[in-house]
């Protein structure tokens, strides 16, 4: 098994930033990868992947975490569309930065919601598009 054998288990800053868990799975090498990777070495907190294949055709994954302070929030925005364009992903939208309480960035098949906590507690997107997950939502 090497280092970057995907049969290992998540160690170091796998596990960091996202309060012991391990980062959601995603295809190596993938926009959704990327995107939870980036999130993950700027210490995103709370970083939640919720599948929308079948559920909406707006993208196949929707990405949700938090940053401790509109700093963080508006730099983590920053760097993921940077790091997606580098990546050869092509350019993203990015709503919400002069704020940076709730930003939206549109990276076509993954849509990522940052928030401030408390703005994400509000609006608790989690919940809204768990509908078919656990049948009560």
């Amino acid at each position: 098994m090497t280092p970057n054998s995907p049969d290992m288990a998540p160690t170091g800053p796998d596990l960091a930033a996202n309060h012991g868990l391990p980062l959601p799975e995603a295809e190596p090498g993938s926009l959704h990868a990327l995107i939870l990777h980036s999130l993950d070495d700027d210490q995103a907190q709370e970083l939640v992947s919720i599948p929308l294949e079948g559920k909406s055709s707006i993208a196949d994954h929707m990405v949700i975490a938090s940053g401790r302070s509109t700093r963080q929030v508006a730099a983590m925005a920053q760097k993921l569309a940077e790091r997606i364009k580098h990546g050869g992903f092509g350019h993203v939208r990015i709503e919400g930065l002069p704020a940076a309480d709730w930003v939206l960035v549109d990276a076509g098949d993954v849509v990522v919601h940052l928030f401030r906590p408390e703005v994400r507690t509000f609006y608790n997107l989690e919940r809204m598009w768990a509908f078919g997950d656990s049948g009560s939502a």
